[in-house]
């Protein structure tokens, strides 16, 4: 829990001026805790639980030992059921998954338009905030053409992977198809880390070789682990 997160309380206990829309027209968004961001999204709380004490609920999971935004995204890849299960009617639900999409596509939005592989940090925060699932892995590509901008991001298998029976060859194909001349592909880890297996870094090696065999350059692999834990396996010379 961030440190201005305040103890339970009901709104009509706080002096306005410390209530969270109050202070950020007073003092500006960046003196507000991630808490109270949310609660000005949501608005209103319900029967015996403050706006505030909702978004904190949003934003830690005790159950799964998650916490802060990086635990909200990954929440609202479940979209409505998890939010409801959350005490959000239909209309809050809308705003925090209205929300977590702006965040995504601002992220996206400060991918260079060209060559955007080479800022490995901002990908894999896009990424992250795009792919990474609390109970599902799901492997992927980001395909760029010769110009260095991105052509397509595809999402190729989702489920338990075996990365040991898994081939480049949907990989390549799609890069073939699209003319593209890199790609970057990328995984997450539901166990929220990030560390690469024997068998990440097994079918990288494959897929290295394959991709170099047809002219395509493997510009990285990235495993996410949600928020920012991430690595890249060229980062890690395991190519």
């Amino acid at each position: 829990m961030r440190g201005n997160d305040r103890p339970s309380t009901t709104l009509r206990e706080v002096p306005s001026e410390e209530r969270p829309r109050e202070r950020l027209l007073a003092h500006g968004a960046g003196v507000l805790s991630d808490s109270e961001l949310i609660a000005i999204l949501l608005r209103t709380g319900h029967r015996g639980c403050s706006v505030v004490d909702l978004a904190r609920d949003l934003l830690y999971d005790e159950g799964r030992g998650l916490g802060g935004l990086p635990a909200l995204a990954l929440l609202v890849e479940h979209d409505l059921p998890s939010l409801r299960r959350k005490g959000l009617g239909d209309a809050k639900a809308a705003t925090v998954l209205a929300a977590v999409e702006l965040a995504r596509r601002l992220a996206r939005a400060q991918l260079p338009e060209r060559r955007p592989l080479g800022n490995v940090a901002a990908v894999a925060r896009y990424l992250n905030l795009r792919y990474a699932r609390l109970d599902q892995e799901a492997m992927g590509a980001i395909y760029v053409d010769v110009r260095g901008r991105i052509i397509s991001e595809r999402e190729h298998f989702v489920g338990g992977l075996d990365r040991t029976s898994v081939e480049p060859r949907a990989v390549l194909k799609e890069a073939l198809r699209l003319g593209a001349t890199a790609v970057v592909v990328f995984h997450n880890h539901p166990s929220g880390d990030p560390e690469p297996s024997p068998e990440d870094i097994a079918f990288t090696r494959r897929l290295s070789r394959a991709a170099a065999a047809v002219g395509i350059d493997l510009v990285d692999h990235l495993v996410l682990a949600g928020g920012r834990r991430w690595v890249s396996l060229r980062e890690r010379r395991l190519l």
